[in-house]
């Protein structure tokens, strides 16, 4: 059973760091924002989104920063806010 937790515990010193380094962010501009609604529909249309881990909305600029992992794409992502009602685009 010690070998086992060993074994364990360096397997996932080892496969943390590789996962960590595979996270991508993204500013997505959601022009249509308009209320104060709006960015609780485009967060939780986000964090659906299978990979999504954070989701950061600035409401003045209407923007979101999302930070997610290598299971999605910034192409998936606009299309889960377009599908949402909310149309966006990847800043460059």
């Amino acid at each position: 059973m010690k070998k086992l937790i060993v074994f364990v515990a360096l397997a996932s010193t080892l496969i943390m760091p590789a996962w960590a380094a595979a996270t991508r962010t993204v500013t997505l501009s959601v022009p249509g924002m308009t209320c104060g609604a709006c960015p609780i529909t485009v967060r939780t249309a986000l964090q659906r989104v299978p990979g999504v881990e954070k989701v950061r909305i600035d409401e003045a600029q209407k923007q979101v920063t999302v930070t997610f992992d290598t299971r999605t794409t910034a192409e998936a992502l606009t299309k889960a806010t377009e599908n949402a009602g909310y149309p966006s685009t990847v800043k460059p």
